[in-house]
């Protein structure tokens, strides 16, 4: 099983993104996504600069992969996709089925990122002839779920056309929204946001009345209040899942690969971890095998 970095989600300062990507060269990663998949305010780190980054972790052995936008809402925005889906280096991961269209009219190839709601092989069909290699599963479904749609895929005989890969760690993206939470929560409006969210570099906790933390808020995106963990879950993705997904969180998640490779439960003796989407139960609960 091969190990990628997925998309930084949050907001950082454009020194920490280099500095993290530079340490990421020497990282246990096998795919590195670059880009910015949130919000189109997050300029710090342009395109030439993703390129960049891209070039030298390209240099180390990594598969590089540009992550484009899960929330289009302006023809700007869609200018920039189409730049990078146009880069002329690397393959993109799609989170909008308008990068699906605009990859497939270049004869590109692409991922099909978690945003994307693909939850049968009849859709993944559909997808393998627009010019898919290799699907994230939705974060919501379970290993129950995805045995289904891989034995949907082995009668139709298309089980050997992509790969699989599974959100593993990190805060969960449950929901895109056209209102900006971290705005709201510091009561700007989203059109004078000022970028606040750089002020929360791992999202905003909300808190349940009696003190859970429910929710991440991240800009646009709401994420699970729990960091989903399938650290203990190793073994049971082995032979089906061909890619495991590790979101950044900080600085220390480089290190979060090369304990998933070392077979090390991440969330062993932390509280605020959940895995409970790959056993088809609620998803804040922790299944201990």
């Amino acid at each position: 099983m091969k190990y990628s970095l997925g998309p930084l989600l949050y907001f950082w300062p454009k020194q920490d993104v280099e500095s993290f990507y530079q340490r990421a060269v020497d990282s246990d990663a096998d795919i590195v996504y670059l880009g910015e998949t949130v919000c189109s305010k997050r300029r710090e780190v342009r395109l030439g600069d993703w390129m960049e980054l891209g070039r030298e972790l390209a240099k180390s052995g990594k598969q590089v992969v540009l992550s484009t936008m899960a929330l289009l809402e302006a023809p700007s925005e869609v200018k920039v996709m189409q730049n990078y889906i146009d880069n002329g280096d690397f393959i993109i991961e799609a989170n909008d089925v308008s990068a699906i269209q605009l990859a497939h009219e270049k004869r590109l190839p692409f991922v099909a990122g978690p945003a994307l709601n693909l939850y049968n092989a009849q859709a993944l069909n559909v997808l393998l002839s627009k010019g898919m290699t290799r699907w994230c599963m939705p974060v919501e479904l379970s290993r129950e779920w995805l045995l289904k749609v891989l034995a949907e895929a082995e009668a139709m005989g298309i089980r050997d056309r992509f790969e699989v890969e599974v959100f593993s760690y990190g805060h969960l993206p449950l929901a895109y929204s056209a209102r900006c939470f971290s705005a709201r929560a510091e009561n700007r409006p989203k059109d004078k946001c000022e970028t606040c969210c750089i002020n929360y570099p791992q999202g905003l906790e909300v808190k349940s009345q009696e003190g859970q933390a429910v929710f991440t808020l991240n800009g646009i995106q709401t994420q699970s209040g729990y960091c989903y963990d399938l650290s203990a879950d190793v073994t049971s993705m082995q032979g089906i899942v061909d890619v495991a997904r590790i979101s950044p969180q900080d600085i220390n998640s480089l290190d979060v690969i090369a304990g998933f490779k070392r077979g090390e439960r991440q969330g062993a003796a932390q509280t605020h971890h959940c895995n409970g989407y790959w056993h088809s139960i609620e998803g804040m609960a922790v299944h201990s095998a």
